[in-house]
């Protein structure tokens, strides 16, 4: 059989070849070769054969068939054998192997080995790939090397301890005695791997970390050793661009950070040492950047002065003016987790900070970002906010929607007043649009709603908004929300703008008509745009016509969700299209639509009887001296101001929706004075009577139960009986809780049909919890007013 091509000759061809087919085609003839020769068992050319293995394997070819010959050369006794065979090893087998079982014997002879380049190699090869077994078996093997007098068989045997606690944790004891005794090796090597060892113990073990805190501690000897790297003159061996060993610098840097966290006596020892490695190192190379940056991250972690932080962020700051992109994005993430404890010193770079959302890299732009909202306080909002706007404006798509979360959440915590807060997120709606998230929407309605001075001026800036752009969703769907509650604020002029611009009734419905048929709304802004129609149904009193007309035409839309609106929307257009009278009432200094009112007042509660065919007048302002009689009761509050003495009475309207902080005049009933119907134990109950004017043999009483007692009387409940001769009807109460020392009350009416007009008796059984105990009362009332009759 030939002898087959050598390396370096294969290496020629495989990269003459001009094609990746061609490629392969030369890998397969090659592997074939090779296959045919390990089947021989061809001694002689087993070395060069795993080589060629192993430099197709680095170009991704499989070549795990050469395993158990890479066993074979590390049995050899050969050296350039053995390298090959555990460089095989290294690269070609893994813990899921089961030829990895048999070298445990293989490393355990040459672990043990005359030569030390043998040792090494065995060392590297457990350090490498060792598995949880294999650790266990030879990790007596590894901590007798690490006494060895040979600084290169101690520096591989403690890169191979690493290696083994990695693997099997508990094993961490049997190193600690030889240790203590390399952290004082004068070998830059040895050195460099003790501390990677110390590490790697302190990370497993909080007893290993305060043992070399407290009990054997290393902080001093540690310094002494950074301090003799610093001071020292040059040295061909371990110079590297003008700096003394700068890999072992980054490794002490990195084990006084874990031993100096949250204690001020490790702290206190190196807070020196850290400011001359600070100022004494050479910025001009990368190399002395990464020491820097390692020293700031110890200065980060560790119970520094407050000058050094200082001296850290300024470090940070002179990163930022660097052109290296890698320097200043890691400038811009420490500062990011410096921010929280150090923001002052942070703040002092923030124009340096600002600039770098210009910059072209994509990763600084967002870690600049973040830190910018990272900075944004009370006193610098609005400058910080006018940066961020502009970067909004200018950004990649990508990064609009989480700068506007952002401005959102800045502008809520550190709005220096509403009418700013909304001019802020008007802004970024109308620059960001679309990358609005959905979630923002409802928030955003909810703080217009509470700005209860502002929605004029809100109102007609989002008009104006969406008559330039309507293409923007979330924009749209706030702005037909407020047209949709407040737009009859656009027809009154009520505007704090300057320059206000009249609006009519048709613009404001061409507005909402246009973004339902727009191509570009989206299903929930035609959805929030129907309901605006419909809203202004109320408010638009010359329009009634056309927004029937534009709510029926989706009766047939193929979407359900809208055309099981247009159909409800136009049920009650149909149902009720009487109440849409052009009398109106004066409520709060604005007119409203007052055959509206009439007809809720008549419908809610099933006190239609109660309102009867009376007229409601016109409101008028009650004197605050006056004292209104409290005939109605609680539960008729919430009809709004019904006259239902003989004198006027007024009631304040409780439900926002309707008519809100309104007063509202109502009818005049005959006045029929009150009675207590029981008073015992601290619960009293008080009727008060109202007679129907539609119907005189219908009698309304309002119940009211107070509780004088300082505990709340729980789960009330009344129930009433009367004779044959009358028909009773209880309506729901207001409540089941009666509150203590009478700060509030539990109403109930009912109502009663005396057709014969007898005289009324009553039977009540009252149910509630005082004091966590279950009460039952039961009672009689016979002596009610002869006027509720008359």
């Amino acid at each position: 059989m030939p002898a087959p091509v050598r390396l370096r000759e294969l290496i020629r061809t495989i990269r003459a070849a001009r094609t990746q087919a061609e490629e392969r085609d030369v890998i397969q003839k090659e592997c074939a070769l090779i296959r045919s020769s390990f089947r021989e068992e061809d001694n002689t050319y087993r070395c060069r054969n795993v080589a060629k293995l192993i430099y197709m394997h680095m170009l991704g070819y499989p070549a795990h068939f050469g395993q158990l010959e890479c066993l074979k050369l590390i049995a050899s006794q050969r050296f350039t054998d053995k390298r090959i065979g555990y460089l095989g090893a290294m690269l070609l087998l893994d813990e899921r192997q089961d030829v990895h079982l048999l070298m445990t014997n293989c490393l355990k002879n040459d672990l043990s080995h005359s030569t030390q380049f043998v040792q090494g190699l065995a060392l590297c090869t457990l350090g490498c790939m060792g598995s949880s077994d294999m650790c266990r078996d030879l990790a007596g093997e590894v901590e007798k090397l690490l006494k060895n007098s040979n600084s290169y068989i101690r520096k591989k045997a403690a890169l191979a301890a690493v290696h083994v606690i990695r693997k099997v944790p508990e094993l961490l004891e049997m190193f600690l005695p030889a240790t203590k005794n390399l952290l004082n090796d004068k070998n830059h090597g040895v050195l460099h791997a003790a501390v990677v060892l110390v590490i790697e113990m302190c990370k497993h073990s909080p007893d290993t970390h305060a043992y070399f805190r407290k009990v054997h501690p290393v902080v001093p000897q540690l310094v002494k050793s950074l301090k003799n790297l610093i001071m020292s003159g040059y040295s061909p061996e371990h110079d590297v661009s003008g700096i003394s060993d700068p890999f072992l610098q980054v490794q002490i840097l990195r084990l006084l950070r874990i031993l100096g966290k949250s204690d001020d006596e490790s702290s206190e020892q190196m807070n020196d040492i850290l400011a001359q490695v600070a100022t004494n190192t050479e910025t001009s190379k990368n190399v002395g950047n990464a020491i820097l940056y390692e020293t700031v991250l110890t200065v980060m972690d560790i119970k520094s002065e407050s000058g050094l932080r200082v001296l850290a962020v300024n470090i940070l700051g002179r990163f930022l003016l660097n052109n290296d992109k890698n320097i200043r994005y890691v400038a811009l993430t420490s500062l990011l987790k410096m921010v929280q404890t150090d923001h002052n010193a942070v703040q002092r770079h923030r124009s340096t900070i600002v600039d770098c959302l210009t910059d072209l890299d994509v990763s600084i732009k967002r870690r600049a970002m973040d830190l910018c909202f990272a900075l944004v306080n009370g006193s610098n909002v609005r400058g910080m906010m006018k940066e961020l706007l502009y970067f909004l404006d200018h950004c990649d798509p990508e990064f609009k929607a989480d700068c506007a979360s952002g401005i959102f959440l800045a502008a809520e915590k550190y709005a220096p007043n509403k009418r700013w807060h909304i001019d802020t997120i008007m802004r970024v709606l109308t620059t960001a649009g679309s990358f609005v998230r959905d979630d923002s929407v409802p928030l955003l309605i909810l703080l217009i709603s509470n700005a209860n001075s502002l929605h004029a001026y809100i109102v007609q800036k989002l008009y104006q908004a969406i008559r330039v752009d309507a293409s923007q969703q979330p924009l749209v769907q706030v702005a037909v929300w407020c047209i949709g509650e407040y737009g009859d604020l656009l027809l009154s002029g009520e505007f704090e703008d300057e320059t206000p611009v009249q609006v009519t009734e048709d613009e404001v419905l061409d507005v909402l008509e246009q973004i339902l048929h727009s191509n570009l709304s989206l299903l929930t802004t035609r959805e929030y745009a129907l309901t605006a129609i419909m809203k202004l149904s109320t408010r638009l009193q010359n329009s009634t016509n056309r927004i029937r007309k534009a709510v029926s035409i989706y009766g047939s839309s193929l979407d359900v969700e809208l055309q099981q609106r247009a159909v409800e929307y136009s049920a009650l257009f149909m149902r009720f299209d009487h109440m849409r009278s052009r009398n109106k009432i004066k409520i709060n200094g604005k007119f409203s639509n007052g055959a509206l009112i009439q007809d809720i007042l008549f419908q809610v509660n099933n006190l239609l009887d109660l309102l009867g065919d009376s007229n409601i007048n016109p409101a008028r302002s009650v004197p605050q001296e006056s004292k209104v009689p409290q005939t109605g009761g609680e539960l008729l509050d919430l009809l709004g101001g019904l006259n239902l003495a003989g004198e006027k009475v007024f009631y304040r309207m409780r439900n926002p929706l309707l008519f809100p902080n309104s007063i509202v005049e109502s009818f005049n009933i005959a006045d029929i004075p009150s009675i207590i119907a029981y008073d015992q134990n601290g619960l009293k109950i008080e009727f008060s009577f109202e007679r129907s004017k539609a119907n005189l043999n219908m009698l309304f009483i309002t119940l009211r139960a107070s509780n004088s007692t300082e505990t709340d009387m729980n789960n009330f409940v009344l129930q009433a009986a009367v004779p044959k001769s009358f028909q009773l009807q209880l309506m729901s109460p207001s409540g089941s809780t009666v509150p203590a020392v009478n700060s509030g009350a539990v109403t109930q009416i009912m109502r009663v049909l005396n057709s014969q007009k007898h005289p009324l008796r009553m039977r009540l059984k009252l149910t509630y919890s005082h004091r966590e105990a279950p009460i039952e009362v039961m009672s009689e009332v016979n002596e009610f007013p002869p006027q509720a009759w008359e």
